[in-house]
């Protein structure tokens, strides 16, 4: 399951509102997310989600909310006058189309245009100030960010995310991860078949290949094809990848000479995807579905397997699962059947309403263009020849109007997340992307008529004629989290960041420094935000008689574990993988918490905690 956005983005932009009256509107603003798998969840109100994440966290969701405004107002606050270049290039050896077999659907003369089954091309716009200094970069590429697989249990930015943070690291010299002033964002694209792990679907039990339109195993079936990525394991593969792209993007930064000139414009309409008509020609026309998932959804991809051992590419129905939907959520009706043909539904999404719709039927469409380029905002993952069907739509509806050559980028998951979006040959094939697809097999053929309705409108200058089209829902009380907060506990006679394992003397460059403290929620610190982050790693100054932070949670070689104990007990492991590039000297471990604490009769508070590990040398081989 994706862990993406919601309708926080009315959140935001009622707040942005509030504070800026309308220079920030829902037609300039994009919400895009960069998208993990690794990611704390909760945030998205419609009940697919809020099943798949146990329960709706309000802590959670005001936590993505404030973090978002706060960085349009460090934005906002540094705005500068200064140019935009654009520059492509071709990033090779970091992805694999995951379902080939969808691919080949496609119309041989249509694929026959193209040399590859994923779209290799990178777009980088350069943003520098007058003088020609460094401001950031914006990236779009198309690839999955699962690098680090279903067996992680740790918040990280994947692949995507190691490529920003190397580029940041690299311009931001002495600056901690998610400080100083520049700033490297990778945006997602038509990213929806393609996998990074490269080395492609192979049975986890015998290490045959399970290249196979279903992606199942002779033995074991499904859930044993996984496909791996290129490193020793999902921490080395995801920093292979990322360290691709960043190369990439640096070098198309460095390079870039295409300077971005002319008018800034921006379209936005809401949409019930539910019910657009689609004409497919000029005298035959179709219609999108009300949303559901069909059984392949439930398998997974090689990326990531279901849990119940189902396999993709079903065009037909399982009795049992049916059986057992029926009796619990009720029968799918006949119209929706038939609407989504050749897809089984497995979850008839558009037809649950309790306790609040189980998926959206109120889409955003939006493109925002500078100069010659057009930004389209997907609500969704395109797959790599849905991605070139549409910007190729839209591109010929500019030149049309008389804007030509324009160069169209697609922005992946933007401001509302509906699943997939395949071809309508692709759809037919049925694995997990077009279970996925929720709208019915004509999905990408209604956003293709949509974006070109915008891009006609930004093209004639009749974007106020547009209609906003109808607004989404904001839903009250959601399904609380399964989960509750208990009081924190320290054991007898300790208290909070008390050390429990202390470091060692002396560490070498290469080894892991491992210290162990009496732990509390790391939940209870999003309510109560004295620190930054759960962990620093510090070395002593002597010069300054001081001890300087090195690294952060943010840092890769850091990591930070909690483990929950019984009754309300828990432990904090923080664990420094020193790199060989560490200073030798004098350092220190500390972790930074908030403890429940309730006593009777009296509401709950939340306290901030430190502890500090003694003091280790760290010296060279």
């Amino acid at each position: 399951m994706d862990s993406e956005k919601s309708e926080w983005w009315s959140d935001v932009l009622n707040r942005l509102q509030s504070k800026y009256g309308s220079l920030y509107r829902r037609d300039n603003v994009i919400l895009s997310g960069t998208h993990t798998h690794s990611g704390p969840a909760g945030y998205f109100q419609y009940t697919v989600f809020v099943i798949a994440s146990e329960g709706f966290s309000n802590q959670t969701f005001q936590h993505m909310v404030t973090g978002i405004l706060k960085s349009i107002d460090i934005a906002h606050t540094n705005m500068k006058p200064g140019k935009i270049f654009i520059n492509k290039g071709n990033v090779d050896g970091v992805q694999i189309n995951r379902s080939p077999y969808s691919y080949l659907q496609n119309p041989q003369s249509e694929r026959a245009r193209y040399s590859s089954n994923t779209d290799k091309e990178m777009v980088v716009l350069k943003m520098v100030d007058l003088n020609g200094d460094d401001l950031g970069l914006i990236s779009w590429f198309a690839i999955h960010p699962v690098s680090m697989n279903n067996s992680n249990h740790l918040v990280n930015s994947d692949n995507v995310g190691y490529a920003s943070y190397l580029l940041e690291q690299e311009k931001n010299k002495g600056y901690l991860p998610g400080q100083g002033p520049f700033v490297a964002a990778f945006a997602s694209s038509n990213l929806g078949d393609v996998s990074p792990n490269i080395l492609g679907p192979h049975c986890i039990n015998t290490g045959e290949s399970c290249d196979n339109p279903n992606s199942t195993c002779p033995i074991g079936g499904p859930s044993m094809c996984i496909a791996k990525g290129p490193g020793q394991d999902m921490l080395d593969s995801t920093q292979i990848i990322g360290r691709t792209m960043y190369q990439r993007a640096k070098e198309l930064y460095a390079s870039a000479s295409q300077e971005v000139t002319g008018p800034l414009a921006s379209a936005h309409q809401w949409v019930n995807m539910t019910d657009v008509i689609v004409w497919l020609n000029s005298t035959h026309a179709a219609k999108t579905c009300k949303p559901a998932l069909g059984y392949s959804f439930a398998a997974g991809t090689i990326d990531g397997v279901g849990s119940l051992n189902f396999t993709q590419g079903k065009t037909e129905g399982d009795p049992f699962w049916d059986t057992i939907r029926d009796q619990i959520l009720g029968k799918p009706s006949e119209e929706i059947k038939e609407c989504h043909k050749p897809k089984p539904i497995l979850l008839h999404t558009g037809e649950l309403s309790k306790p609040h719709p189980w998926h959206p039927d109120i889409v955003d469409v939006q493109i925002i263009t500078l100069g010659s380029l057009a930004i389209t905002a997907i609500p969704g993952e395109f797959t790599t020849m849905s991605g070139r069907r549409l910007r190729e739509a839209v591109q010929a509806e500019f030149a049309s109007h008389g804007m030509q050559n324009m160069t169209v980028v697609i922005s992946g998951l933007c401001n509302v997340y509906t699943h997939y979006i395949t071809t309508y040959e692709e759809y037919q094939a049925q694995r997990y992307e077009a279970a996925s697809t929720i709208y019915g097999p004509h999905t990408l053929s209604a956003y293709i008529q949509l974006f070109r309705n915008l891009a006609k409108a930004i093209a004639t200058d009749t974007v106020a004629d547009l209609n906003r089209g109808p607004e989404p829902p904001f839903f009250k009380q959601l399904i609380l989290p399964l989960i509750p907060n208990i009081v924190d506990r320290a054991p007898i006679g300790r208290t909070f960041g008390d050390v429990l394992q202390p470091a060692k003397p002396e560490y070498r460059v290469g080894e892991v420094a491992e210290v162990i403290f009496v732990g509390a929620n790391p939940k209870n610190s999003v309510q109560n935000q004295t620190h930054q982050t759960f962990l620093t790693v510090e070395k002593y100054e002597a010069t300054s008689t001081s001890w300087q932070i090195v690294c952060n949670d943010a840092s890769w070689e850091t990591r930070f574990y909690w483990h929950k104990g019984l009754l309300g007990l828990s432990n904090a492991t923080v664990e420094w993988h020193i790199p060989d590039t560490a200073q030798p000297g004098i350092y220190r471990i500390k972790y930074f918490g908030h403890n429940r604490k309730q006593d009777i009769l009296k509401p709950a508070v939340i306290l901030s905690f430190e502890g500090t590990s003694s003091a280790f040398e760290v010296v060279t081989t």
